[in-house]
């Protein structure tokens, strides 16, 4: 399954367009996707840390989703890393 991924704050330095495409197994769940999201970024964006993956929140256009859910059959997703400021 192809996943459209739209990336936001840091992560948008993984690539200029602001989203990138992963193949994930059909049914693959968040926690599998965060998994292939921390593979590519170490091979094409190594100055972003896996840990900020990690922080992250993956999101539908409907509901923010846990790592047990299964990826939307959309296959399109935000991932919104934690916001910090004042």
């Amino acid at each position: 399954m192809k996943v459209h991924i739209e990336l936001f704050g840091a992560l948008r330095e993984a690539d200029d367009s602001g989203a990138i495409e992963l193949d994930v197994p059909a049914q693959a769940t968040i926690a599998m996707l965060r998994e292939a999201l921390q593979v590519y970024l170490a091979e094409h964006a190594p100055n972003i840390r896996a840990g900020l993956v990690q922080r992250s929140a993956f999101a539908s256009d409907q509901a923010i989703l846990q790592n047990d859910h299964t990826v939307p059959d959309s296959g399109r997703l935000a991932v919104l890393p934690p916001v910090s400021g004042g």
